[in-house]
């Protein structure tokens, strides 16, 4: 498969990326331990390489990269659609486990089952000690009573963790799966705490995402559709990022190539300034979405003057 540019890029690379679909068992309905749950495990491959040999103009040729490359460990990227809709994370607000409702089960022809978020949080490393099942935001996890997250399991939908109470700092996100010690959810390395966390809303099948070099929306731009972009700086684009216009779909930005540094959660909506998403500094290098793998479709970025 090939995805052709426009004239305004003819200096750039698409991008197209081949990824198989991956299998994940859904998390047993029934309240069993956690050491019984383990064993749901997911999985990922992909043929990814640049090929040099690809025929036709630079319009057309493709380039294909590792999906397993990336930074930080990423158990598991099945973000179930239509979860429940993320919550403010509020001063105050309650961190206790919620109920799941029969129509929340319910589901559509055609469509996968949605799933009440589901985080549970360890007091130690490997999933030991003291823990504590979320199904909500939390802006404080200390009331939970669990001192220290050393090590967290997440059983439904896609989360975001914050190094500060309040869903303030640095962003950690964490995808369905197993993170067994801090430095599995994050490689900045600049902290190892993790004090509030809520719930991300998935739900769309499109991702379009537009990265411009000044504020409010001004200078050169990048555009990324349907694709997952492990570095800008080797198609073309070496500016920086200070403000971003996330159209649809639910992204993760990463301060470095590669997946790696400080994470931002981009969600739909605008974002006028590198602080608007939580950034020191308008650097970002490199862009992921969080999807349902079964909707995956190739994509195509557009850096654009």
């Amino acid at each position: 498969m090939r995805t052709h540019l426009g004239p305004h890029s003819s200096a750039s690379l698409p991008l197209y990326c081949s990824v198989d679909l991956i299998s994940l068992l859904s998390p047993t309905p029934s309240e069993l331990a956690w050491t019984q749950r383990r064993e749901a495990k997911d999985g990922r491959s992909g043929s990814c390489f640049a090929d040099p040999t690809a025929p036709g103009s630079p319009e057309t040729r493709e380039t294909k990269w590792d999906s397993g490359s990336r930074g930080p460990p990423v158990r598991g990227t099945r973000a179930q659609r239509d979860l429940t809709a993320a919550s403010p994370c509020l001063p105050g607000q309650s961190c206790t486990r919620q109920p799941t409702m029969a129509s929340d089960l319910q589901t559509q022809a055609g469509k996968p089952q949605p799933l009440n978020p589901k985080i549970i949080i360890f007091e130690q490393e490997n999933f030991q000690g003291h823990s504590h099942e979320l199904n909500g935001p939390c802006p404080n996890l200390k009331e939970t009573g669990v001192e220290k997250a050393a090590s967290v399991l997440v059983q439904a939908g896609p989360w975001v963790g914050y190094e500060q109470a309040n869903c303030k700092g640095e962003q950690f996100v964490f995808e369905k799966g197993e993170y067994p010690r801090w430095d599995s959810w994050t490689s900045s390395r600049r902290t190892d705490s993790l004090s509030s966390l809520r719930p991300i809303k998935v739900d769309s099948q499109e991702h379009k995402i537009i990265l411009y070099e000044n504020p409010n929306f001004t200078g050169k731009k990048m555009e990324v559709i349907d694709d997952d972009v492990p570095s800008f700086h080797a198609h073309g684009y070496q500016e920086k990022v200070s403000s971003v216009r996330v159209q649809s779909g639910t992204w993760v930005g990463y301060q470095y190539p590669g997946y790696r540094g400080l994470q931002y959660l981009l969600e739909k909506g605008d974002y006028k300034d590198s602080g608007d998403f939580g950034a020191p500094q308008p650097q970002v290098q490199s862009v992921r979405r969080i999807r349902d793998m079964q909707w995956h479709q190739r994509g195509a970025f557009h850096p654009s003057s």
